[in-house]
């Protein structure tokens, strides 16, 4: 049987559509992950001059995913019926004013403050991404986009620690903060200039027929809260959710702390520290771009998109948890680090094959919902990810705070693969 999708080929204006609108979701994705992880390079410089402990460190390390977290239930219907053009440039704007706000925090409640505000920002950035994947590009050619707008959380966050050291050094913290709201406006300006949605009556019968099978734009997504929220009677909804929860959870152990690791428990110089924090998140950026291609090669091959997507996620989840026992324990810092950069390869994967699976999990008018669902339960495991890891770091060690993100994130990939088992049907 002749497969539909993978018979028609996009033209040139839609292929050219396509990457303008990847390369826009990966810069876009990387200075929001850079404005994520400017507190954790600057960690010890703000913990200095607010005099600030380990454990109010960790609350201001979660505050971002509360807000984050929460944001996700609106958002995903939001872009869903708005479109992710302008729900993300709004959010461009609303976070790069927090990150600037946040280099003027002169008191722990202030900086709290700015991070709920980055937070609520940033919250549209992956449903978004999502809706623009579903709408451009077929079901089972979804894993590589989607792998690459992935790529760019840990590419934010491995040129977080080269990039904003120096210019911590020649300035002062606060102005690592500036410097990356500023680029994040302007990166507001671009997004909306260059991006569009699909609009099929500018379009040929040929790139009508090839969107119709992309963005299966059948079904027009039904007014009110009523459909968003039967989203909740599906298990595969709460696999999703308590899935993402222990897969994210275990990434911002490292995501959050993993500087503030090597110095206090490793006792690496500080002049190493920057080389050995980006060198994992390189790797991690290789993770999300493989995965989101093997991922479609996967799907391709098996009984169904949903599964052959849900068991990516599943191995590379537990994979996860494999090496970060090892990377608690050993002795040897070349040897953690090594373990850790496969740790955060896996947890890029497992979150690129996780995106993808929401845009086939999802009914077609609901895609960023349910991503942005499965985002929310991420995301608390996230929250709760710096404030746990930081206490059971101040009253023990890091290592039972590794473990504990080892054995959340087992839990996670069995959520993952005895709930998730078939897709959501229109609502």
């Amino acid at each position: 049987m002749i497969n539909i999708t993978t018979s028609l080929k996009p033209s040139s204006r839609i292929r050219r559509r396509q990457a303008v609108a990847l390369v826009l979701l990966v810069v876009c994705g990387v200075i929001n992950y850079l404005d994520r992880a400017t507190l954790a390079v600057a960690n010890e410089y703000i913990r200095a001059d607010l005099g600030l402990s380990l454990g109010q460190m960790g609350l201001l390390l979660s505050a971002f995913s509360w807000s984050y977290a929460l944001c996700q239930l609106p958002v995903g219907a939001l872009v869903d019926r708005i479109g992710p053009r302008w729900l993300l440039g709004i959010g461009l704007v609303v976070w790069s004013a927090a990150q600037a706000a946040g280099g003027l925090a002169s008191t722990f409640g202030w900086f709290v403050i700015a991070r709920i505000a980055l937070g609520v920002g940033e919250a549209p950035q992956f449903p978004s991404a999502a809706r623009v994947v579903s709408n451009w590009f077929p079901v089972r050619a979804r894993g590589t986009p989607t792998g690459i707008f992935n790529s760019a959380s840990p590419l934010g966050v491995a040129l977080a620690p080269l990039c904003l050291p120096p210019l911590i050094a020649a300035t002062s913290w606060h102005w690592a903060f500036f410097v990356t709201g500023a680029m994040g406006l302007m990166a507001a300006v671009i997004w909306l200039t260059l991006y569009r949605d699909p609009v099929h009556q500018q379009m040929s019968a040929e790139e009508c027929a090839y969107l119709e099978v992309a963005a299966s734009r059948a079904a027009a997504p039904k007014t009110g809260a009523t459909s968003w929220l039967a989203l909740f009677r599906y298990r595969t909804t709460w696999g999703m959710m308590l899935g993402f929860f222990g897969s994210v959870y275990l990434n911002w152990v490292y995501l959050t702390w993993l500087p503030g690791y090597l110095r206090t428990e490793r006792h690496m110089a500080f002049a190493h520290v920057g080389i050995a924090a980006a060198i994992p998140f390189m790797c991690g950026f290789a993770g999300a771009l493989v995965a989101g291609w093997a991922s479609d090669r996967v799907a391709q091959r098996a009984a169904s998109p949903l599964l052959g997507r849900r068991n990516a996620v599943v191995f590379s989840t537990l994979g996860m948890v494999a090496f970060t026992i090892p990377a608690a324990l050993v002795e040897s810092n070349a040897v953690a680090v090594a373990c850790i950069s496969i740790v955060i390869f896996l947890a890029n994967a497992s979150s690129a094959c996780a995106w993808s699976l929401a845009t086939v999990a999802a009914p077609p008018s609901r895609i960023a919902s349910l991503g942005a669902l499965q985002n929310f339960g991420g995301f608390l495991g996230g929250a709760l990810a710096p404030v746990l890891t930081g206490y059971i770091a101040q009253s023990w060690s890091f290592v039972p705070a590794l473990l504990t993100g080892a054995g959340i994130a087992f839990l996670g990939a069995m959520s993952y693969r005895y709930l998730v088992v078939r897709a959501i049907p229109e609502l």
